[in-house]
């Protein structure tokens, strides 16, 4: 059945890049294994989804091809690769192993099951449109708190993490401290095993990973005490998070290769969420600060001066004389910073009117309202 990552990952065809970028944080958290309501397999969907649509080539590519892109490994040019023999990948997913039964050649019994997933898969040696396949630990997820204040300026935060990390020990070869490493002896070094079939198609060569090394080429002389060998064990690890200035709450940062190690491989990525307390004075309109000022409404038809608690210190402003309900003063250069420039401090006045007046109060509104004010 043909994939559709659009579906996958909630957006419409014409998302722009942002829009998938969002969806997939929103989805990779979500579906992340690690999660007590997680899900791998649709965790992987949504993984697989993000690397096609986030890169414009193989985007265009699957607008184009739709399920045939997906078939042919995430590229045209396995397509022009297969025509003039079986035409690509056109047996995908096709059984023939019931066409095995007393099928002979020369007294050879062969399953053509076999047969054409080593000329369609198994050929292309462990690899991808001509390119090695690198096996890749899982990504994981966290979230932390921070303050409104933190949010604004930006801060660094270390946080421990439990997961699979390399081995300390033997830095992630697998082999006790002092000892060297030695040849694979079942791949003779390469890394890879070759292998050729004699089928009715003719003899055919394929190339796959060796077991024992997973690549390496080589194997401990002795192995690791620490991990057994294997390179990688679970642990504690600390990260060090740069929080950028003037990020919002719900955001997520990915910090390449703070995921969890695989042995012979390279390290997944870990995701953060930012979630932002909020503030009892301020609130956010993009880059600017919001605050609400109540006034006396002597101070409104007068004018004073108030003091100003800001995220910066204490600042002062002025109350122009005679300034309207629901004013805004704006004071430069107090908002979020972002890209070398800050936003503003909007304040908006409040005037209060007394519930009840004196007689002494009355008498002076009513001269007010003689001179017409």
């Amino acid at each position: 059945m043909a994939k559709d990552y659009y579906e996958t990952l909630g957006v419409n065809k014409g998302a722009s890049k942002e829009d998938i970028k969002k969806a997939f944080y929103k989805m990779a958290h979500k579906y992340h294994p690690d999660k007590k309501e997680g899900d791998e397999k649709k965790f992987k969907e949504v993984n697989e989804a993000y690397q096609t649509l986030s890169d414009e080539q193989k985007r265009a590519q699957y607008d184009q091809f739709g399920s045939n892109y997906t078939n042919m490994g995430g590229g045209y040019g396995h397509q022009h690769q297969g025509q003039g023999g079986f035409g690509g990948a056109g047996f995908e997913g096709f059984d023939f192993s019931n066409f095995s039964q007393g099928f002979q050649n020369g007294g050879m019994e062969f399953d053509l099951n076999d047969i054409f997933s080593d000329f369609f898969g198994g050929a292309m040696g462990g690899q991808s449109g001509g390119r090695q396949q690198v096996r890749r630990g899982r990504d994981i997820s966290t979230e932390i708190q921070i303050s409104f204040s933190d949010a604004v300026f930006g801060i660094n935060r270390k946080v421990l993490i439990t997961k699979t990390s390399t081995c300390n020990t033997c830095t992630g070869t697998g082999a006790k401290a002092g000892t060297k490493m030695e040849k694979c002896k079942h791949c003779n070094g390469q890394g890879k095993i070759h292998e050729a079939k004699r089928t009715i198609l003719g003899t055919i060569s394929s190339t796959k990973l060796c077991e024992m090394c997973l690549g390496a080429g080589e194997v401990p002389k002795e192995i690791c005490d620490i991990c057994k060998g294997k390179g990688v064990l679970r642990r504690e690890q600390e990260a060090s998070i740069d929080i950028p200035a003037g990020i919002r709450d719900g955001e997520m940062i990915r910090m390449t290769g703070y995921g969890e190690a695989i042995s012979k491989g390279t390290t997944g990525d870990l995701y953060i969420k930012i979630n932002v307390a909020p503030h009892p004075v301020f609130k956010r309109d993009g880059n600017d600060l919001v605050m609400d000022l109540n006034l006396k409404l002597s101070d409104a038809l007068l004018g004073t001066k108030y003091p100003i608690k800001t995220l910066d210190g204490d600042i002062e402003v002025s109350i122009p004389e005679g300034v309207g309900i629901d004013e805004i003063l704006r004071v430069k250069g107090k908002g979020v910073p972002m890209k070398g420039k800050r936003g503003d401090l909007l304040i908006k006045l409040n005037i209060k009117l007394p519930n009840k007046l004196s007689r002494k109060s009355r008498e002076l509104i009513e001269e007010l309202k003689k001179e017409g004010i």
